[in-house]
C-alpha cells in the first residue's frame, strides 16, 4: 500500500492514501479510523478524515513523531475491510427553490432542462458522504449518476443563509451556518446540520449515505417547527452495498 506521512503542523501527521477522489482511496481512509478506534495509540487525541487522508492529530510530549508513524504503520498492516457493512442512509427533506433557492431555476437553464427534472436529477440518487470541513458539520457529498454539467459561480456570495442546499457538478453540499460561498443555491432543508446544544451535534458524519426528499414549503415549516421543538426524528436505514459500491 503507498501511503505518505506528511507533517501536519508540530501536533499532527497526515496519512494519505492518494490524490485522487474516489469512494475505493476514501474506503482506506476509514479503514484507518476504525483501526485506530478498535486499537488506539496512547498520546492521539484526535482523527480527522478527508477525501484521501486521515489527519491524526497527538500530544508530542506522549508520543514522537517517527513512534507515532512507526505505529500508524502497524495499524495500516492490521486494518480490515469495510466491505461487509451495510451502508448507513439519512433522509434529508429539502424544499427547492422559491426564497431559500434562489439559483434553481438558473441551474435548469444551464442543463437545458425543466425546474422538476433538475430536482429529479437532485433527489433521486443518493450521496456519499466524504469528509466534514470548512465549517463544523460542513458535509462534502458526492453522488456518482447524472451529474450536472455546471461548475461553481464566477462570483462568490459573500453571505448566504444556514441550511442552504449547495451544488456543482456531482457534488452537493449542506451549509451549517450563515457563511460565504461560491456555489449554486437550489433550495433549503428544515434540519439543523450542526447544532451543539445535542449530544451528537452533527446531523450526517463521513460515510455515510444522504438521500434527499423534496418536500412543499408547508412541509418544511412544520419540521422546521418540529426540528426548534426536539421532537423531529430523522429517518435513518441501512443498506447493502452494491458491487461497485464496495469496489469504489
Amino acid at each position: 500500500m503507498d501511503v505518505k506521512f506528511l507533517i501536519a503542523g508540530d501536533r499532527a501527521v497526515s496519512v494519505e492514501f492518494g490524490k485522487e477522489i474516489c469512494l475505493e482511496i476514501n474506503e482506506k481512509v476509514r479503514m484507518l479510523e476504525e483501526e485506530l478506534k478498535d486499537n488506539p495509540i496512547d498520546g492521539v487525541i484526535e482523527v480527522v478524515p478527508t477525501y484521501c487522508a486521515l489527519i491524526v492529530h497527538y500530544h508530542p510530549e506522549v508520543v514522537r513523531y517517527n513512534n507515532l508513524v512507526e505505529a500508524l504503520k502497524v495499524r495500516l498492516g492490521s486494518m480490515r475491510s469495510l466491505e461487509t457493512k451495510k451502508k448507513i442512509v439519512k433522509e434529508v427533506p429539502i424544499f427547492y427553490g422559491g426564497e431559500t433557492g434562489p439559483d434553481l431555476e438558473y441551474c435548469a437553464q444551464l442543463e437545458q432542462v425543466s425546474v422538476e427534472e433538475l430536482i429529479r436529477r437532485h433527489s433521486e440518487h443518493e450521496y456519499y458522504v466524504y469528509m466534514l470541513g470548512f465549517a463544523p458539520g460542513h458535509p462534502y457529498m458526492a453522488r456518482f449518476e447524472e451529474p450536472f454539467s455546471f461548475k461553481r459561480r464566477e462570483e462568490p456570495r459573500v453571505k448566504i443563509p444556514a441550511r442552504s442546499v449547495v451544488v456543482q457538478q456531482n457534488l452537493s453540499d449542506l451549509i451549517p451556518f450563515e457563511q460565504p460561498c461560491g456555489w449554486n443555491i437550489i433550495g433549503s432543508t428544515p434540519l439543523d446540520i450542526c447544532n451543539y446544544d445535542k449530544e451528537e451535534p452533527f446531523l450526517l458524519n463521513a460515510g455515510e449515505w444522504v438521500k434527499h426528499v423534496p418536500i412543499t414549503k408547508a412541509e418544511y415549516d412544520q419540521i422546521r417547527r418540529d426540528v426548534e421543538k426536539g421532537t423531529y426524528q430523522v429517518k435513518t436505514y441501512s443498506l447493502e452495498k452494491t458491487a461497485g459500491e464496495r469496489r469504489g
